[in-house]
């Protein structure tokens, strides 16, 4: 089985649709959103009911500290106090319908499927929100998933750059540079921890959205970096009035 999966959306409808047409294009079964739907973008609405609709279809959805922080939030705004992330996520909550947020707030943290768990940010306290974005804190990461049953591979998103490390017979955790399109085999006795990149917020110096796939019958796992009109995103936010840093940050790819 092919199964896609796709983290940090931030409300870039843009993003999400091509990365789903690709998928689609090369038979993706199924499909994991790793938290993140919105917060940044200026469609958060469009993106939520697109993948309230792929959950209806059995899709694996997890929440991510954008979504918990848009419902988090009274609908109040203008505290010179807030910062840049929590006037966008007022923002936000006001742009969700009540079905939305009730679906957003019920996500799960994490979900497991076959010898893969899923998380947003690091498997050891997903709540905490912590990065995995380097060998320590991978080490950590894939240390937690490991006390999930049968889980030999962790996959997450929240740091928005494509990322892989693997454990060998040591206790060390190697760096593995993964070349888009390119499929990388999860070879046993070692396990693997990766971070899949942002559909809607790359920052890697790269405009294209990120997403990843995989293969649950070669344990193969591939990433993609996926054209779409990011002038016209950029646009969209600056349109809805929010901060030009975050549309900026879309033309830029940082």
């Amino acid at each position: 089985m092919l199964i896609a999966m796709l983290s940090d959306i931030h409300a870039n409808v843009r993003a999400l649709d091509a990365c789903l047409a690709h998928a689609k294009s090369i038979g993706v079964e199924k499909y994991a959103f790793l938290g993140d739907l919105v917060g940044y973008g200026a469609e958060p609405g469009a993106v939520v009911d697109r993948i309230m609709a792929l959950a209806q279809d059995g899709a694996i959805v997890l929440k991510g500290n954008h979504d918990d922080l848009a419902c988090a939030m009274a609908p109040a705004g203008g505290d010179a106090s807030q910062s840049i992330d929590e006037a966008a996520a007022v923002w936000t909550r006001q742009q969700l319908s009540a079905e939305h947020k009730q679906f957003l707030s019920g996500l799960p943290m994490t979900a497991q499927t076959g010898e893969c768990l899923l998380v947003h940010a690091s498997a050891d306290a997903p709540e905490k929100w912590r990065y995995v974005d380097d060998a320590r804190s991978a080490g950590v990461s894939l240390d937690a998933g490991a006390g999930h049953s049968g889980v030999r591979h962790v996959f997450g998103g929240h740091v928005h750059h494509q990322t892989l490390y693997f454990r060998g017979t040591g206790r060390d955790l190697m760096p593995f540079k993964p070349t888009p399109g390119v499929a990388i085999p999860l070879s046993r006795p070692r396990h693997w921890i990766a971070t899949i990149g942002s559909v809607g917020q790359p920052r890697d110096g790269n405009q294209r959205a990120m997403y990843a796939v995989f293969d649950t019958a070669q344990s193969r796992l591939a990433f993609f970096r996926i054209a779409y009109d990011h002038v016209a995103a950029a646009a969209a936010i600056r349109a809805a009035g929010q901060p030009v840093y975050f549309a900026q940050r879309l033309e830029d790819g940082h």
